[in-house]
């Protein structure tokens, strides 16, 4: 049963806010109360946080959709509604987030850091917060907007400060078993080794880490072998070992041409060309492997390798191994840049920058595309007429008006609010901006040539009634 997974597609969902409340105070003596309706809470965010504990993805692989809470409607009497509760899904340290096209999102190095995944949808306004002068008793609310729904890859790379690299079999595991605590499977037989393993190493007061990478073969860089699945794991490693097996049974291979292969897989896998090497001849314990090893360690040295001669079985050469690693990853420390607070940068916008676009397409409809048009558009009841005006006044006031006239736009011609996938597309007519004095009963708006259905039946039904009550009164004996 797989139990190291370093790569899944996760599918994150926020949550939706909560739609705001219409409602109208009612207390005994006090027929015009005003309205009341509280607010709809924000949804929850889904947030990915490193977590020292966590090791590998495995519970992602096994349950790749993950969901955030629903903020909850408001309430009459100025309640509003409680906020959706965050999803924290806890990541191992060294993890990647990137998008469907493999574009990086966050890079998440480091105890505590996190990256918000999916944000939460704001909750819709109460008609208590739409109030104003001119419009004192709204008749609606505005809805509440959907959360984000984001399809993200994970990929694990290990942090790590020396990473043991070579042919499978070349006793890599053996070493990181010596050299560390660490409890690796080690046999007889290629690709022992499945999965990445990670060792704690003290060398007198430098503690480091260790790993293990599966072995690498020909082609390991085009996906031959378990090689270009696990090189992601050699990325943030300060020291490369090259472990060279010098007792291979192998009769087309040595330790020098081992070298040269995998060294042109790691070129061709590339960004490691930096990274300082060290060659270490193991299995020295073989007497074939001791002479071996002193045939080749001045060809390795001329081309200016520092070379060891190790044994994992008899524990031979360990301890000035350990020590030299601890002096280069103690160089490569002291080498990288001193971490800064982060800035907060204000950019401010530009004087003319409107916050949307009008666009007259090849099809002769006129699109407007920014975030305050499309987020007030999701907040909109269409059902409610004077939700419609509303939205009409603001769009008015926000300068879309205008624009469709500079851009050409005539009187019911066709616009197009939002991206082609999800748009709300009407025949456009100029609007005039009302007060409350064009406003007939709460949840109408007279601008609108065709109300609501409901709305007609009621002023119909309220007709006949007048109808009849004038009938009643002109027959009436004096």
């Amino acid at each position: 049963m797989t139990t190291f997974v370093d790569r899944v597609e996760l599918h994150v969902a926020a949550g939706n806010g909560g739609h705001g409340c219409a409602s109208v105070h009612r207390e005994k003596f006090k027929p015009l109360g005003g309205p009341d309706g509280g607010n709809g809470g924000r949804g929850g965010d889904v947030i990915l946080t490193v977590d020292q504990s966590v090791t590998t993805l495995l519970d992602y692989h096994h349950s790749p959709h993950r969901k955030a809470t629903n903020g909850k409607p408001g309430e009459g009497g100025n309640r509003s509604g409680k906020d959706g509760q965050d999803l924290i899904l806890p990541v191992p340290d060294g993890t990647v987030v990137l998008d469907k096209a493999g574009n990086v999102l966050a890079d998440l190095v480091g105890h505590g850091t996190s990256f918000v995944a999916a944000q939460g949808g704001r909750g819709g306004l109460g008609n208590a917060a739409l109030a104003s002068a001119r419009r004192k008793a709204p008749g609606f609310a505005l809805l509440g907007e959907p959360g984000d729904l984001q399809d993200i890859v994970l990929e694990l790379k290990t942090v790590a400060d020396v990473a043991l690299v070579g042919y499978p079999s070349a006793g890599k595991s053996s070493l990181i078993s010596v050299l560390s605590a660490a409890k690796p499977k080690i046999a007889d037989y290629p690709f022992t080794t499945l999965v990445p393993n990670l060792g704690v190493v003290t060398a007198g007061s430098t503690v480091y880490t260790i790993a293990d990478v599966p072995g690498l073969i020909p082609g390991a860089s085009q996906g031959k072998g378990l090689g270009l699945e696990f090189l992601r794991h050699v990325e943030r490693c300060s020291v490369l070992v090259h472990v060279l097996d010098t007792a291979t049974l192998e009769s087309d291979r040595d330790p020098v041409s081992d070298l040269d292969i995998i060294e042109a897989e790691l070129r061709e896998y590339g960004g490691l060309d930096n990274r300082p090497r060290i060659v270490v001849l193991n299995k020295i314990d073989v007497p074939d492997g001791k002479d071996l090893a002193e045939m080749v360690r001045p060809d390795l040295e001329a081309r200016g390798y520092k070379v060891f001669e190790v044994s994992a079985v008899a524990h031979t050469g360990l301890k000035e191994l350990s020590f030299a690693l601890a002096d280069l990853v103690g160089r490569a420390r002291a080498a990288k840049p001193k971490e800064e607070a982060t800035r907060i940068v204000i950019r401010p916008k530009a004087v003319d920058d409107a916050g949307f676009t009008v666009v007259h397409e090849e099809d002769g409809l006129y699109r407007v595309r920014g975030e305050k048009p499309e987020r007030w558009v999701r907040q909109t009841d269409f059902n409610n007429d004077e939700a419609v005006g509303y939205l009409a006044d603001r769009l008015n006031r926000l300068g879309v008006e205008a624009e469709l006239m500079k851009a050409g736009a005539r009187s019911g011609d066709g616009v197009a609010i939002g991206p082609e996938d999800n748009a709300v597309v009407f025949d456009w007519e100029p609007t005039v901006m009302a007060g409350a004095e064009m406003l007939g009963r709460r949840g109408e708006d007279h601008r609108l040539e065709e109300p609501r259905p409901a709305a007609q039946r009621r002023r119909d039904r309220q007709a006949e009634r007048d109808e009849a009550a004038q009938e009643f009164d002109d027959f009436k004996p004096f």
